[in-house]
């Protein structure tokens, strides 16, 4: 889809989130010129920005992630001040008493060696205009104020330094990779209905603009390329990049060469580049490529080709599962610190077994749908990106695995109920730069955001969770929703009412707690037993009520939760069920009977399918002893 065409569908797109939904709009025109001896480069950028909003802007920010890097920085600090600093930026030293401390890396950095990006000779529309940079921030003050609905040129120069590998983007990483290019360019910061999103860089999320981006990278000869976009001088590169085989017209004189890279409506650029890259690529079906770079080096080449047709399996269960992938190509690149998503690509690092891998590639690749195509803000409600994602790829690694499990998510519900339990949890809600620990915020991100739509599972039924994605993917891509529109998406599909449970889930610390308080022989002489339940914590939900009798014979009940105003349908069919009547929240006892005596009962479980959060299970249980 061409990117201005996209952009005159939206009003008629967006009415499913609100009447007067709007975004910015960036097209970015950048040339570099990389120095390998020294890591620094050159460049320029042209910027067309269009002011889709209301709003008369007399300031615009872009963000300056490479400053992040160096000693005195926010990044520096929030190491050093963090009770859990990120292993990998930080090295373990003993120090004067033999007591191992962990030191900043980043504190360490020499000149040579530090990150930064300094602008200069900014214009707009040809008009010097007033900067001042605030660390990984630069504040411009515009000579004219863009109206709405008006258009304005942005250019500057830049120079930059790749800073020593640190966290996802630098040179000279673990395994040898020369040049991991993320947040490398001068980078216009997101405004929307909530204002300027100009966070400062401290190694956590992003919130971009989604935008055209015209790229011309310069480097020595010798090196491979690969990153977003497509590239459009494959006969000048060579090196097979595109076209393995064909006759290049590349000057073999040159010690430079130009890689041109256009990307059309993404939400940044990134790219990687090494000496002694191998570049593989898989041509699917549906006219996607996929672009494989990672170092010759014989211990990992064979999980790389064995990764190959996995990845390219994983694209389509997220094609079905989700929606289809908006792009024509995207590249699995050896690169960064762990495994990062960027628009069409991910750097990942290559060395480990292959059952890690493909879900390193599984879970990095998921990102393309949840963030790089709908891209909720990543720094307020994280888990709306990397819970989702955590959820299709345990799905579908389940799926694609050998051994498969009835409940793939419970490694994810281990981890939130134990957050849970531990009193370190902190609300969803919270910006992701202020958790008080790195060990928090990944399990209310990743387990418990992934948790929110497993769970949902449990409240609307399979069908409707299935369904839900799907619509949630169709009506809110390249259009940044929030956690309201997955709810009412939820609604729409089902019929349910689901605004207490985003509030409990997401704003509160409200737990789940359930309990099966006791379990007794009615007296009125008919054969009975009447089973009391009790709400302990806060948030309610209806109650699947699994009973096993001695004889082996089962049967469900099945309590809705009165503010739901639902039923779902019996999630295990061959089983009889009965639907009780509903529970209201503000009565924490509900009583039920059974009607047969307490001899015949074996055992009763609330929850048998595992996907209600109850953080206290022991009690979900009645065994007849």
């Amino acid at each position: 889809m061409k990117y201005f065409f996209l952009f005159l569908l939206l009003p008629a797109l967006c009415t499913a989130q609100t009447k007067n939904y709007w975004q910015q709009k960036v097209d970015y025109k950048m040339e570099v010129t990389m120095d390998v001896t020294n890591y620094q480069y050159k460049g320029t950028q042209k910027l067309v920005y269009k002011n889709n909003s209301e709003d008369t802007l007399k300031k615009v920010y872009y963000h300056l992630f490479n400053n992040a890097f160096q000693p005195g920085s926010e990044m520096d600090n929030r190491i050093q001040n963090i009770i859990d600093p990120d292993g990998r930026m930080v090295d373990k030293i003993k120090n004067a008493d033999g007591k191992e401390i962990k030191e900043s890396r980043i504190a360490k950095l020499k000149p040579d060696e530090i990150g930064y990006l300094k602008i200069s000779n900014f214009k707009q529309d040809k008009t010097a205009a007033y900067t001042i940079e605030k660390g990984t921030i630069l504040e411009v003050t515009l000579n004219k104020p863009l109206l709405p609905g008006k258009s304005t040129t942005l250019t500057l120069d830049f120079d930059g330094q790749v800073p020593l590998q640190i966290r996802r983007s630098g040179r000279n990483n673990s395994e040898g990779i020369e040049l991991s290019m993320a947040q490398w360019y001068p980078k216009m910061a997101e405004f929307d209905t909530e204002g300027w999103h100009a966070d400062p860089y401290i190694a956590r999320e992003f919130h971009s603009v989604w935008g055209n981006f015209d790229v011309k990278i310069t480097l020595d000869k010798n090196y491979i390329l690969g990153g977003t976009g497509y590239l459009k001088n494959n006969n000048e590169i060579g090196f097979g990049y595109e076209d393995a085989g064909k006759k290049i017209k590349k000057d073999e004189n040159a010690k430079m060469l130009t890689w041109h890279f256009v990307a059309p409506n993404v939400l940044d650029f990134t790219w990687a580049a090494d000496k002694n890259y191998i570049h593989d690529k898989v041509v699917r079906k549906d006219g996607v490529t996929l672009h494989f770079l990672y170092k010759n080096n014989p211990k990992i080449y064979e999980v790389w080709k064995q990764a190959q047709a996995k990845t390219s399996l994983i694209m389509d269960y997220y094609n079905q599962i989700v929606g289809k992938y908006p792009y024509k190509q995207y590249s699995v690149i050896q690169g960064g610190d762990g495994g990062m998503e960027y628009s069409m690509c991910t750097l990942v690092l290559g060395e480990g077994k292959i059952d890690g891998f493909v879900g390193l590639i599984a879970h990095e690749m998921g990102h393309s749908w949840f963030q790089h195509v709908l891209a909720s803000n990543e720094s307020k409600h994280g888990w709306m990106d990397e819970g989702f994602t955590s959820y299709i790829e345990d799905f579908v690694v389940n799926e694609i695995g050998t051994k498969k499990v009835d409940n793939p998510f419970a490694g994810a519900y281990r981890s939130y109920i134990s957050l849970a339990n531990s009193g370190k949890e902190q609300p969803l809600s919270t910006h992701a730069d202020r958790f008080d620990e790195n060990r928090s915020y990944s399990i209310a991100a990743y387990s418990k955001g992934e948790v929110f739509l497993a769970q949902l599972e449990y409240l609307i039924g399979k069908e409707n969770l299935s369904k839900t994605l799907k619509k949630y993917y169709t009506d809110f891509k390249f259009k940044h929703p929030t956690p309201n529109d997955i709810k009412r998406t939820a609604e729409r599909i089902s019929g349910a009412h689901l605004d207490w449970y985003l509030t409990d889930w997401t704003e509160t610390l409200n737990t789940i707690d359930y309990s099966i308080k006791n379990v007794e022989s009615a007296t009125d002489g008919v054969q009975k037993t009447g089973v009391s339940l009790e709400r302990i914590g806060r948030t309610p939900m209806p109650m699947d009520v699994l009973v096993e009798y001695v004889d082996g014979s089962k049967e469900t009940f099945y309590i809705p939760l009165r503010m739901m105003h639902f039923q779902k349908d019996n999630p295990t069919p061959t089983i009889k069920r009965t639907v009780l009547p509903d529970w209201t929240w503000a009565n924490p006892n509900y009583f039920f009977e059974i009607p047969t005596g307490k001899a015949s009962i074996k055992k009763i479980t609330l929850d048998p399918s595992g996907l209600m959060a109850d953080v206290k299970r022991e009690n979900n249980v009645y065994d007849a002893k």
